[in-house]
């Protein structure tokens, strides 16, 4: 069986890359692990077979999928242990996302946008053309193009992409050493019996469900800081300094906490997928990123101009 590994979003970084970004849509890669027989076409009908012959039979005819060097392969190609095609990842239909990005700030190594709710960061399952980097890549011709850091889909706000690829390491080590200072709102349920500001600390580990995480018994492994700002009524907005950046973090810390944030559906239980339904956003918004940057010393810090919406009363 072949082993795949999708890189599209990342394909750029390797200088040997045979195919170049198509309309922001970087080329995929599957490294092959045994040798088959019955040539290309039915090898990539069958290891994806949710795709079809049809499809890969015309991908094939454009050129559209290449070995290593480049070289187009035809149906009869043969399929040898330790090959790596290229090829670009295609939908036959995807549903435009309708709110729009904005560019915060843009420098020769830098670009930082404001992240709407539901749009996804990178290219997965249903979403291709309807990702942020490859909505970016498209508009403002930037090759090099990879976010730093990520946000889920459902949270909007700030979020920082690299697009030159002599320092991408040295923005990308800020977020290893978390010498990034995040801060993000939430609108959420009063929160009774504690004293403001307070930190929660918990252990977070994958949860039965591969898209959510857990809390569990041990040493801690998150800390979050909960401020807050505002109440009305029930409801009331925190500010959230993450010290630590555990995948779904916030989420599932107010959860914990007795006050998921509103709309969420995972926390504290994972509802039904809502498709293409757009009319509850999760009120969740990373407001601010603020660093020292790392090449000139410059205290740095970008904030968003996104607003939650507070329910009607």
């Amino acid at each position: 069986m072949a082993r795949f590994v999708r890189k599209g979003h990342q394909a750029e970084a390797n200088a040997q890359v045979p195919l170049p970004v198509r309309d922001g849509v970087a080329p995929s890669y599957l490294w092959i692990n045994e040798t088959r027989t019955g040539g290309m076409l039915a090898f990539l009908e069958a290891h994806f077979g949710e795709v079809g012959g049809p499809s890969w039979a015309a991908r094939l005819a454009r050129g559209d999928v290449v070995d290593a060097s480049g070289q187009r392969l035809q149906p009869d190609s043969h399929v040898r242990q330790g090959m790596r095609i290229w090829y670009y990842r295609e939908l036959e239909e995807e549903t435009p996302i309708p709110f729009e990005e904005a560019i915060l700030f843009q420098d020769d190594h830098l670009l930082v946008v404001d992240k709407p709710h539901f749009v996804p960061m990178i290219p997965t399952g249903r979403f291709l053309r309807e990702t942020l980097l490859v909505r970016l890549k498209r508009k403002l011709d930037l090759p090099h193009l990879t976010p730093i850091h990520r946000l889920d889909r459902e949270t909007a706000g700030v979020v920082i992409f690299s697009h030159n690829l002599a320092t991408r390491g040295t923005y990308q080590s800020m977020f290893q050493k978390r010498s990034i200072r995040k801060v993000y709102e939430a609108l959420a349920p009063v929160l009774t019996g504690r004293e403001f500001p307070f930190t929660y600390r918990s252990r977070m580990v994958d949860g039965e469900k591969f898209f959510v995480m857990k809390e569990e018994e041990g040493e801690p492994n998150s800390e979050t800081l909960v401020e807050l700002i505002e109440r009305r009524g029930g409801i009331a907005r925190y500010r959230l300094h993450p010290h630590t950046g555990r995948k779904h973090q916030l989420r599932l810390h107010l959860a914990s906490l007795g006050v998921p944030i509103l709309n969420d559906a995972f926390y504290p239980v994972a509802l039904p997928c809502k498709g293409d339904d757009y009319s509850a956003p999760l009120q969740l918004l990373a407001r601010r990123i603020g660093f020292d940057d790392p090449l000139t010393g410059e205290a740095r810090s970008f904030e968003s101009r996104r607003v939650l919406d507070w329910p009607a009363a």
